[in-house]
């Protein structure tokens, strides 16, 4: 339960259905990530005016990084979004950065999908959009910060855990964190397959809309395998050390 000292992670709105902030949870040598820095969130196009204001306004939103692949904005665009005073990034999560960029394309069968290896695909082909996400994170003047795909599940979870691990965030948090989608999964299921990208979707506990956190917890254990973590995977993508400890001052309590 939220408290006085503990604000609430997950943030309603009229027409977004799947907005929490990335404060309070645990980290493994002590404190909490912060709030009031990093949102994650499903698709935004359909945000009203009060919405919007709630975003810019209250929760001084500055900067939006997009993680869905070209094909899904220039047919859903960014509704008010995109004439508001912000900067929209964006950097998709894709499988290979050589690939088709359609979004029929990042899960042929919406029905049936392993998302463990899923979201190792989308890892192994997203490092340079992942790395500029982390800079434009660690840039003061950037907050706060919200990234988003369509559900704010899989692609936005890839990036959620990241961040999450790299700073020290135990894998059953960041399992829990992910596994909260599912509270919102039937209205953004609804929501998304009335959008000419996304129609025909499967039950919200089929296939690409499942949540599971034994997915997440699989993707962390093959993260650690492959790669020895999210620090040391970021790091032989390109960011710096000085970059990696900005990373954790900057979301850490």
């Amino acid at each position: 339960m939220p408290t006085d000292s503990m604000p609430a992670r997950w943030i309603d709105f009229a027409q977004i259905d799947n907005v929490r902030d990335l404060g309070g949870l645990p980290v493994i040598d002590g404190g909490t990530t912060r709030f009031g820095i990093v949102l994650r969130s499903s698709t935004l196009q359909q945000a009203t005016c009060d919405d919007l204001s709630h975003l810019v306004g209250k929760l001084g939103l500055r900067t939006v990084i997009d993680l869905r692949l070209p094909d899904e904005v220039e047919r859903e665009g960014y509704g008010l979004i995109a004439d508001a005073d912000l900067r929209i990034a964006s950097l998709p999560i894709r499988k290979s950065p050589r690939s088709s960029l359609a979004a029929r394309d990042l899960v042929p069968d919406k029905t049936r999908v392993d998302l463990t290896e899923l979201y190792g695909q989308l890892l192994g082909g997203s490092g340079e959009h992942i790395v500029e996400a982390v800079r434009l994170i660690i840039d003061p003047d950037r907050h706060s910060v919200l990234f988003h795909c369509a559900a704010g599940k899989d692609r936005t979870g890839v990036l959620a855990a990241v961040l999450l691990d790299a700073v020290g965030v135990p894998a059953e948090a960041i399992a829990h964190d992910y596994a909260l989608t599912n509270e919102r999964m039937q209205r953004v299921r609804d929501r998304l397959d009335a959008l000419p990208s996304y129609e025909g979707l499967p039950r919200t506990d089929t296939g690409i809309l499942a949540v599971s956190p034994d997915v997440m917890l699989g993707f962390l254990k093959n993260l650690y395998a492959e790669h020895g973590g999210a620090a040391e995977w970021l790091l032989a993508n390109g960011l710096s050390a000085p970059e990696l400890r900005r990373l954790r001052d900057t979301l850490i309590s």
